[in-house]
């Protein structure tokens, strides 16, 4: 027995701890760009964003991103005041900015490189928290969950043995939080003109490891 199996005489019970694990590879990227613009009045702001936005949707659209996985995921509009040392007025409102975040969803991720290059030509300053995921992370789960109870149900078997003692049904079963490890990137920014400070990546998107772990409780005959 393991630190994690337990026998209860209390409750004339026992219990096996199981582990599953499942290795595979990313099917989708997931990435924020986020549009900065600034003007005079809010108004100008705003148009320039929503301009620059659109431009980056068509952009997104035409490398086959679909509309549902174009979303935006913040919106701030504030004034820029200015601080000048020299000035004995109080800070005044010299104009305005606006940052728009959308969350692109890229499922041919052999385009990553390119949309990444892409966004930021057709209006993005910023390009950030670039990962890889699962689509259907249930299904994965779901399988990693079965190998657990797999691997539970034969330390049962096993040490029923060797215990020398009968098991009945099945009267408790946890499952805690599974876990998941996955290829992450640190941010890339761009310059406002659309030049990356850097080349751009050659993005590997490794492997994810899914683990579930559960437990189940048996009766003692």
């Amino acid at each position: 027995m393991d630190k994690n199996d337990r026998l209860s005489a209390n409750t004339n019970t026992i219990s096996f701890s199981g582990e599953g694990k499942i290795t595979v590879k990313p099917d989708i990227g997931l990435v924020t760009a986020s549009i900065v613009t600034e003007a005079k009045t809010s108004k100008e702001a705003q148009d320039s964003n929503s301009k620059k936005s659109s431009a980056v949707s068509d952009f997104l659209k035409k490398q086959g991103v679909a509309e549902k996985d174009i979303k935006t995921v913040g919106y701030n509009l504030n004034p820029q005041y200015d601080y000048s040392p020299l000035s004995s007025r109080r800070p005044g409102i010299t104009g305005y900015q606006v940052r728009q975040s959308i969350e692109i969803k890229i499922r041919n991720l052999d385009k990553v490189s390119s949309i990444l290059d892409g966004v930021v030509t057709a209006g993005a300053n910023e390009v950030s928290q670039l990962t890889f995921a699962i689509d259907d992370m249930e299904k994965v789960r779901a399988e990693a969950r079965e190998r657990a109870i797999a691997e539970a149900k034969s330390k049962a078997k096993e040490l029923r043995k060797q215990l020398g003692i009968e098991l009945g049904k099945i009267v408790n079963f946890s499952e805690s939080g599974d876990r998941q490890t996955m290829p992450m990137y640190t941010d890339m920014k761009y310059s406002a003109g659309g030049t990356a400070e850097a080349p751009s990546p050659s993005i590997s998107t490794g492997e994810n490891e899914i683990v579930v772990n559960v437990s189940l409780t048996y009766q003692i005959k």
